[in-house]
């Protein structure tokens, strides 16, 4: 056994049989991705929990899922749209409740446009953080007294302290910071962000949450680690500054190639 960190994965329930030696070799945290449909959410999702947890049976590493994203920003100024925003997330948190996941994914709400005009309009930066703030202060004392972190995604994220400082202001243990280095590498490539190592040392110990995927810096890939242009050892080193153990989770299009990148990352002596 050696100091490298070790990966875990992305997957839906079904996937999970195919990956279960693999998840089971070394405490690898998992993150389930199919509670982030609303369609999942409202329905009876008693038998998709008991089918994950009799599949873990064993399972030594953390366990997170991703949140409800698809159709509302978290930062909505629609007060009916708000409502929409913390029916999901609680019903995301009732997910994790169920299967004793201690991490949930939600989305940035900082938009490309965002970058360019936050500070044209007086108060706009203000106005995004009193936003989520209201959507999401009861999801995170819930979250506190459940035992979840919340970690926030950067999606078209260009400045990688935004959602550091929105995160921040919560000033709670409760909600930390993610980064998908795919998204990040797009906003590097397309719209003149900084590299993706930056997004690291911007979120510094409030980094729990990573999505690894390979990309091209054009487009949101999630191609196999090893097949796209991301410069992986210098993003390697810089979770290595953090102290806050980040769960590193592959997070790619063709689940069958999960295996080969971990093996990748092997190769190249940057986790096991």
């Amino acid at each position: 056994m050696t100091d490298l960190p070790i990966v875990g994965a992305a997957m839906m329930i079904e996937d999970i049989e195919m990956h279960r030696d693999w998840l089971l070799e070394r405490p690898r945290d998992l993150e389930i991705q199919d509670f982030c449909k609303a369609g999942v959410l409202d329905s009876d999702s008693s038998a998709l929990t008991k089918r994950a947890k009799a599949l873990l049976d064993g399972h030594a590493g953390r366990l997170g899922i991703h949140g409800p994203f698809w159709g509302f920003s978290i930062a909505s100024q629609d007060p009916d749209i708000r409502a929409v925003v913390i029916k999901r997330l609680n019903q995301g948190l009732d997910i994790c409740e169920a299967l004793s996941a201690t991490q949930m994914v939600i989305h940035s709400p900082y938009t490309t446009w965002d970058y360019n005009n936050l500070d044209n309009n007086h108060g706009a930066r203000d106005r995004v953080v009193e936003a989520c703030h209201l959507a999401l202060q009861g999801i995170v004392r819930r979250a506190e007294d459940q035992g979840v972190r919340l970690v926030i995604e950067n999606i078209e994220d260009v400045d990688p302290n935004d959602r550091v400082r929105l995160a921040s202001s919560f000033s709670s243990d409760a909600i930390g910071v993610s980064i998908d280095t795919g998204h990040a590498l797009y906003a590097h490539g397309s719209n003149c962000a900084p590299p993706v190592d930056y997004y690291v040392a911007a979120a510094g110990n409030l980094l729990h949450h990573v999505h690894l995927q390979d990309a091209d810096g054009y487009a949101d890939r999630h191609w196999c680690l090893g097949e796209g242009s991301m410069l992986w050892t210098p993003f390697f080193a810089a979770v290595s500054d953090v102290t806050s153990n980040p769960r590193l989770i592959i997070e790619i299009k063709d689940k069958s190639k999960i295996k080969a990148s971990c093996a990748y990352l092997a190769s190249q002596g940057l986790a096991q």
